[in-house]
C-alpha cells in the first residue's frame, strides 16, 4: 500500500506491507517495524534490494512493515541537511506506526545509513521495542551509541563490508552489552550481493525466534 506519512518538514513517501506468508496468505499481526534506507546522497531509497529483503523477511514473520523515503528523496518533501534530520523522519514513521497499530511492539530496522539512523534514534525513542540493524557502517559513521543503546539489538553484518565488516565491528566494540548481539554472512560485500535471499531468511528466522520467546 502506497501512502504518505506526516513528517517534520512535510510528507514522507512510504509503503506499508501487512503480514503475509510465502504463498501470499494473510498472517496474524504479531509486531510492526519501520525500515530505513541507505544514504539519500548515495542514491538510497526504500526500493533498495537489501531494504526490500529485510522488509520481506519481517513481513513473513508476521510483521506489518513500513518503508519510507527520507526527506528530499523522490516524492518526500524537504532536503537532506546533514544535521540529523533523517532521525526525526524515522521518529515520525514510528509515531505513525504506533497510531496505525496501537499496542503492537514496534521494531526499528534499517540498512547501512538507515541502520545508523535507527541506532541514533533509539536512545530517545521509547516506542521502539527492539532494533534489527543490517550492515551497520561502523567505519563510515559514528556508531558509538551501540554501547549504550537501551533496546535489545541484533545486527546482521557482511564479511567483506568496506563500510564496516563483522571483524571491524568486533575491533571497534570488543565489549558489547549483553543485549546487543551480531551474526555475519560471510563472503559478501556491503550490499550482500548474491546472498540477499539468505539475508531475508536470517531476518525472518531471527524475528520468529524473538517473537516465539517473548510470549
Amino acid at each position: 500500500m502506497q501512502l504518505f506519512i506526516p513528517g517534520p518538514v512535510g510528507r514522507l513517501e512510504a509503503l506499508l506491507w501487512l503480514p503475509k506468508g510465502a504463498h501470499g496468505e494473510d498472517l496474524p499481526l504479531r509486531a510492526a517495524a519501520v525500515v530505513c534506507h541507505p544514504h539519500p546522497l548515495a542514491g538510497g531509497t526504500m526500493h533498495n534490494n537489501v531494504v526490500f529483503r529485510t522488509s520481506r523477511g519481517l513481513q513473513r514473520a508476521g510483521f506489518a512493515v513500513v518503508r519510507f523515503k527520507f526527506r528530499g528523496v523522490e516524492h518526500s518533501d524537504g532536503t537532506h541537511d546533514g544535521r540529523g534530520g533523517e532521525d526525526e523522519d524515522a521518529r515520525a514513521a514510528v509515531a505513525w506506526v504506533e497510531q496505525r497499530f496501537p499496542g503492537v511492539p514496534i521494531w526499528g530496522s534499517g540498512f547501512s545509513f538507515g541502520a545508523r539512523t535507527m541506532l541514533g534514534l533509539a536512545p530517545s525513542e521509547p516506542r521502539l521495542a527492539r532494533l534489527l540493524l543490517i550492515a551497520l557502517p561502523v567505519k563510515s559513521f559514528d556508531c558509538a551509541s551501540l554501547v549504550s543503546v537501551p533496546q535489545p539489538t541484533h545486527l546482521v553484518m557482511s564479511g567483506n563490508d568496506e563500510h564496516g565488516s563483522y571483524d571491524d565491528l568486533r575491533a571497534r566494540f570488543p565489549a558489547l552489552p549483553a543485549h546487543v548481539d551480531a551474526e555475519v554472512i560471510e563472503g559478501v560485500d556491503h550490499f550482500f550481493r548474491g546472498k540477499t535471499p539468505e539475508l531475508e531468511t536470517r531476518v525472518r528466522r531471527h524475528a520468529e525466534h524473538v517473537l516465539e520467546h517473548s510470549r
